[in-house]
């Protein structure tokens, strides 16, 4: 866990890494809560024994379900001190490269793009990359806009 004290401790890290998330196992558990959820009861995340003769041999989290798994992990990676509230503001680009299969260990790595002060706060934009254990490419990437509060 990385801690900046202050939003100007923060600005002066921009264009760096600010490191990784611990690593967590995605379970059919939280994929068949995420169905739930969100309505979304396609075969290839919600059936084990459809999914098992499909394309990826097995029940595959939905993009979605990797996406929201964005404030949990960067929460490990870092944390700004004297801020009274931070708050999502959006997002710039998604992409899912690659299938997140049931059991997968994903973890996430921030980049530090930029912090912008303005009338509402500072707008915080980094870039999240969630990557899968073994994999070859990432699961999912993600530039992320934050506005801090002080």
């Amino acid at each position: 866990m990385r801690t900046f004290h202050g939003v100007e401790e923060l600005v002066g890290a921009v264009g760096t890494h600010l490191g990784y998330s611990d690593w967590h196992t995605i379970t059919q558990s939280q994929i068949d809560t995420f169905a739930e959820a969100t309505g979304d009861h396609q075969w290839i995340h919600v059936d084990p024994n459809k999914a098992a003769n499909g394309p990826f041999g097995t029940t595959i989290a939905h993009g979605y379900l990797t996406l929201s798994l964005v404030p949990m992990l960067t929460w490990e990676i870092y944390t700004v001190e004297g801020i009274s509230m931070g708050v999502n503001y959006g997002a710039n680009r998604v992409r899912f490269p690659s299938p997140v299969p049931v059991g997968s260990k994903v973890r996430a790595g921030v980049e530090l793009v930029s912090v912008v002060s303005g009338d509402s706060g500072h707008r915080v934009t980094t870039e999240v990359t969630i990557e899968r254990e073994d994999g070859d490419k990432p699961v999912c990437v993600v530039e992320v806009l934050s506005v801090l509060a002080e």
